[in-house]
């Protein structure tokens, strides 16, 4: 019941950001875009590695607390535009990862877990507060998602008894590569074309590909699409060594990148 109430304020919250973020679409185009890229590769590439898996979409979400965290580390190093890009793309992915968790996961969905995840999202983004009470709301629960909630998510899922033969499963293998390499391809693809149509942007492509690798950090939101899509506890454990293993890989990855790439166009 606690870990529920703790989704629910994660997913509400997620549903603030969606509408705050989302509000001027011309400027965000790029990456809202990107995002559908960054969501369409890992989900192929996972699904060819892994044909009929019924936990394809944990390839997909980006986890928002954990990207920014990494580039946080990051400081001056990066365009300032870049955090805005990551928290536009990611917002937006959270809003495509909740519309593929209703329409091909809602079946197996019970009440309560669907009030956790799309009830309080919808609430979040259809709450009608002014623009002033959103912001203060949003500054009160993005540290207590980013610092407690995302962490003792995050935390109850650590796959502490790994069994050795998840390693070379074929959903751990084909997560890790989804999620790495997938993210990269398809958020800088997606961008380059959105950009050659007419899309704005302050960054360059390296930079939005060493975005791209941070968004392979996808976590809280995947979680929750594992354990409403896992089969059985085994598939189960094998999501989640992919999800935390990709999550090291595609920060340090990221971090790397980014560190060494002049972001400005």
């Amino acid at each position: 019941m606690f870990i529920n109430l703790l989704i629910a304020i994660f997913f509400f919250q997620v549903g603030l950001e969606i509408r705050h973020g989302l509000k001027d679409f011309k400027s965000v185009i790029v990456p809202i875009v990107a995002a559908l890229g960054g969501m369409i590769f890992p989900a192929f590439i996972f699904l060819v590695l892994n044909p009929n898996s019924h936990v394809w979409a944990t390839a997909m979400p980006t986890d928002i607390a954990l990207a920014l965290g990494v580039l946080s580390l990051l400081g001056n190093r990066v365009h300032p535009q870049a955090r805005i890009f990551l928290l536009t793309l990611a917002i937006a992915d959270d809003l495509f990862s909740l519309m593929i968790l209703g329409a091909f996961y809602g079946d197996d969905l019970n009440p309560e877990k669907a009030l956790s995840t799309l009830g309080a999202a919808a609430l979040g983004a259809l709450l009608p507060l002014s623009k002033s009470h959103s912001n203060r709301a949003i500054k009160v629960l993005t540290p207590f998602s980013t610092y407690f909630i995302v962490p003792v998510i995050i935390a109850i899922n650590i796959p502490l008894d790994i069994d050795l033969n998840s390693f070379t499963s074929t959903t751990m293998v084909a997560l890790v590569i989804a999620r790495s390499i997938g993210k990269i391809l398809g958020i800088t693809l997606f961008a380059w074309i959105a950009i050659k149509l007419g899309g704005k942007t302050q960054i360059n492509l390296k930079a939005i590909a060493g975005i791209g690798a941070l968004a392979g950090m996808g976590m809280t939101v995947s979680l929750v699409i594992a354990e409403i899509a896992a089969k059985n506890q085994a598939e189960l454990d094998q999501v989640r060594l992919g999800l935390f293993v990709s999550a090291i890989l595609s920060g340090i990855i990221g971090y790397v990148w980014l560190r060494r790439t002049p972001a400005s166009r």
